[in-house]
């Protein structure tokens, strides 16, 4: 998958005074599969570039592109396709449904695509060690736990390209390693890359590429 950014500029963001490598209005162009951190301090808008390749916000000026083809004109049954099968996201608010329970969060999820298996769904569970949460209501979860299972349900379906919004925000280090560890080797399997947002932390990996704001 290839992502482009031509002079994009989101309309909170017009009047802050961006560096010369800040991806804002300046633009770049990535094709995954890569691994890429992108690195910025708090309000620099690591949240709005999420959710702006992911189509949910429009308002910005300039181009930003998907395999060439301009997110702007794409219909809500490209979309839908596209986040079935090519884009998944670990948003900041981690979107769960609070009323289900854990298991039933990611079935919901798994159902689209069948992508995983019962048996590999609780053994990702296991490995972030939130295997004896499965059946508990996800508002009774801390935020810790929350997020391991809304980075667990982002898995949980094909992709050329994850993002991820400070998906360890909640986690101390070693728990965080552990679950990219997960994601890295899922997005292998996957064939495909991610784009993971961080307040400064590295997290111990090596990654492919760095973006800034």
């Amino acid at each position: 998958m290839l992502l482009e950014f031509k002079n994009v500029m989101p309309f909170p963001l017009k009047d802050y005074q961006h560096d010369e490598t800040s991806v804002w209005k300046a633009g770049f162009s990535l094709e995954f599969p890569k691994k890429v951190l992108l690195n910025a301090s708090s309000g620099k808008g690591k949240s709005t570039f999420v959710s702006t390749v992911y189509g949910l916000r429009k308002d910005y000026t300039g181009t930003v592109l998907l395999d060439g083809k301009p997110i702007d004109t794409l219909s809500i049954h490209e979309w839908i396709e596209l986040r079935r099968t090519k884009l998944s996201a670990i948003f900041q608010d981690l979107q769960l449904f609070p009323e289900l329970n854990v298991w039933e969060n990611l079935l919901l999820k798994n159902q689209l695509t069948a992508h995983k298996t019962e048996s590999e769904i609780e053994a990702m569970l296991v490995t972030l060690g939130i295997g004896d949460k499965k059946f508990q209501q996800c508002a009774t979860l801390s935020l810790g736990q929350q997020q391991r299972v809304a980075i667990i349900r982002a898995l949980l379906q094909p992709f050329e390209l994850l993002l991820m919004d400070e998906p360890f925000s909640h986690l101390d280090e070693g728990n965080a390693t552990i679950a990219l560890e997960l994601i890295r080797s899922e997005t292998d399997l996957n064939g495909g890359g991610f784009v993971l947002t961080t307040l400064g932390s590295h997290h111990g990996f090596n990654y492919d590429h760095e973006l800034k704001l």
